[in-house]
């Protein structure tokens, strides 16, 4: 695997998401905030009635900390977890899960060959659209997936708006990030993946602006606290419905 200015190849990502799954859940424990602001991100879809009677995607599930995080905002609903990362998705299934978690192994460009299909009450994205060829597309593909006036959250790094926020993420990547990848599983190639196609992906503005020309509407995004304020969003939007584009 090679990396270029933007990071992996975005086809070579599972597999290096494969090197990595079982130092994973150890490396972003580290951070105090991750699992917090994925609760937050969860939160904010403002899932109603814990989620009963609602069927909920999360798209690039990993090791179970977004589905974690859907479950913990929405404990009554049905949820669907995708991932493209066979290593990651072992990690996950290894957990303790209630009946209505179900873990499916598939790129999300692949749901409909997986036999996954809508609607969905809401979709959850967590760090998955910059990993993605073609964003915009796929966007539009979840999008199709979600109910009328269904929900859509992408959980994800927009540093490119502002200075500051590029600066704190070259830092934290070089003094933290990349060295303890490298230290717990001899390959920095996936963390230096994550520093690279953070900065080159769309700042908070643009990303808005993807959603919107995907078809969402009330497209807005909200920060996260403590060293990713900035750094780390939550972009949430609406499906309008039928007989939109």
């Amino acid at each position: 695997m090679t990396l270029d200015r933007t990071g992996l190849a975005r086809h070579e990502v599972p597999a290096a998401f494969d090197t990595g799954a079982a130092a994973y859940d150890r490396l972003v424990g580290a951070n105090p905030g991750y699992h917090r602001h994925l609760r937050l991100s969860a939160r904010r879809m403002r899932l109603p009635h814990g989620g009963r009677g609602l069927r909920l995607l999360d798209a690039g599930c990993g090791t179970g900390a977004s589905t974690a995080a859907l479950l913990a905002a929405a404990p009554h609903a049905e949820i669907v977890a995708v991932d493209a990362s066979a290593g990651m998705l072992a990690q996950a299934r290894r957990k303790s899960w209630p009946p209505t978690v179900h873990f499916v192994h598939s790129p999300v460009e692949g749901l409909a060959a997986a036999g996954v299909s809508g609607p969905f009450d809401g979709v959850f994205a967590a760090y998955l659209i910059r990993n993605l060829a073609d964003p915009g597309g796929q966007l539009r593909a979840l999008r199709a997936l979600l109910k009328p006036g269904g929900t859509f959250a992408a959980h994800e790094y927009a540093v490119r708006d502002s200075p500051i926020a590029t600066l704190v993420w070259h830092a934290v990547c070089w003094s933290v990030i990349i060295p303890s990848g490298r230290l717990a599983t001899g390959d920095a190639t996936l963390y230096r993946h994550l520093w690279r196609s953070a900065l080159t992906f769309d700042g908070a503005a643009r990303f808005r602006r993807r959603l919107a020309d995907a078809g969402f509407t009330a497209v807005h995004s909200e920060t996260m606290t403590g060293w990713q304020r900035g750094v780390v969003h939550t972009f949430l939007a609406t499906n309008p419905g039928e007989g939109t584009t």
